[in-house]
């Protein structure tokens, strides 16, 4: 099977969309489709993977590039650049199959294609990951991208949700009661982090507790919520009725965190901003615990990542995915409320005893490696035959 992937980002960048698309890709090169990853974040063309990837950055002072930067009509730019090679490419040697994320919909002017059956792989919606707008202009620009993304998700011939909660949610963002297929697909890790998780030891006994945030500084993400538990904790701790702790942000940089931080909270914070992989390797295996406090995951990766080293993993109840790969298998507490007082709550016990957190880290082992490269394979092609059959049945008629 010939596949297009469309992606806004591709390894070596570090973000949970290109490891994502990596896997997807590379999983479905390994399982013997043809896949061309057509990719913003750069130029010129190269096989990685087994997977041909192509270069669409928009060229600095060109149309797009200037589209892009006005307003409501600029989330076209993307898609319109998409359309031209994807088609480009497809008058060449056809596809059967386009896949993309609904984030920013970047495949929507492909949706609706009888020749090229496009499927949708959710993500979170762009809703979901905005601060309130605080201008005419901002809600204009979010009302244009939810409208592309449920057009998009509308348009597509197979849906893919990560988990059955999340593919709800997306039912019920986008308004949708067609009849496309879909499916519900965990995402896989990357081979070098499960390898580089196995060879990881624990730091049981080592002072101070060394907490992990990988992610951004949203609301979504529970950021708030971490910062006013770190601030308890920090309180506690110059007060000598808590252990010292200190909290490694990956993913956020020093412009990121509020003027109004209590020092000691500071004083224990790094913030590092966006790593390469080898340094979130070492994050992930200096840290006791990994804290994910996300109010919403579509997925989780995170929370994947952190099992696969077997660090516990303090996370939110209001979250379904924390709740299924972290509350169920007892890999981690999961704090009651997504506030500083509830997280404080959850995460005191593992500052207290080590023996705390060594008897979630061997839970959180146990419940590593649930989703593999071939399901995913597998279950994509599946839903890909499907999608493709369910196209050639409407050009039928």
């Amino acid at each position: 099977m010939r596949v297009a992937y469309l992606a806004w980002d591709y390894p070596p960048a570090p973000s949970g969309l290109s490891t994502a698309a990596r896997e997807i890709a590379e999983s479905l090169a390994e399982a013997g489709a043809d896949v061309t990853v057509f990719t913003l974040d750069r130029t010129g063309c190269d096989r990685v993977g087994g997977v041909d990837v192509v270069g669409l950055a928009l060229p600095p002072g060109g149309a797009l590039a200037r589209l892009r930067r006005r307003g409501s009509a600029g989330h076209l730019a993307a898609p319109l650049a998409f359309r031209r090679a994807v088609l480009a490419a497809h008058a060449r040697q056809p596809f059967d199959v386009a896949e993309a994320t609904n984030w920013y919909a970047p495949a929507v002017l492909l949706a609706g294609r009888r020749d090229l059956p496009l499927v949708t792989r959710s993500s979170t919606p762009a809703a979901f990951t905005r601060d309130a707008p605080a201008t005419l202009r901002d809600r204009l620009d979010g009302r244009t991208a939810d409208f592309l993304e449920r057009r998009q998700a509308r348009g597509s011939a197979g849906l893919v949700a990560n988990t059955a909660e999340h593919g709800a949610v997306i039912a019920r963002a986008y308004g949708l009661s067609g009849p496309q297929p879909g499916a519900v697909i965990g995402l896989s890790l990357p081979p070098a982090i499960t390898e580089a998780a196995r060879g990881a030891s624990y730091p049981e006994h080592e002072e101070p507790v060394r907490l992990l945030f990988v992610g951004r500084a949203e609301a979504r993400k529970g950021f708030d919520a971490l910062l006013g538990a770190m601030a308890i904790l920090a309180d506690e701790a110059a007060r000598g009725s808590g252990p010292s702790v200190r909290l490694d942000l990956v993913g956020v940089p020093a412009a990121d965190l509020p003027a109004d931080l209590p020092a000691a909270a500071r004083a224990c914070i790094r913030p590092l901003g966006r790593v390469p992989a080898d340094d979130l390797a070492q994050a992930y295996a200096g840290a006791h615990v990994v804290l994910a406090p996300s109010r919403y995951e579509s997925f989780g990766l995170v929370y994947q990542e952190a099992l696969a080293y077997g660090r516990p993993v303090v996370a939110c109840a209001l979250d379904a995915s924390a709740r299924a790969f972290v509350g169920d298998p007892g890999a981690g507490p999961l704090a009651r409320d997504a506030t500083g007082a509830a997280l404080a709550d959850a995460i005191r016990p593992l500052l207290a005893d080590p023996d705390v957190r060594v008897a979630y880290r061997a839970r959180a082992l146990a419940a590593a490696g649930r989703f593999t490269r071939e399901g995913l394979a597998r279950q994509t092609l599946d839903l890909y035959a499907r999608a493709l059959a369910s196209a050639q049945s409407r050009q039928a008629r």
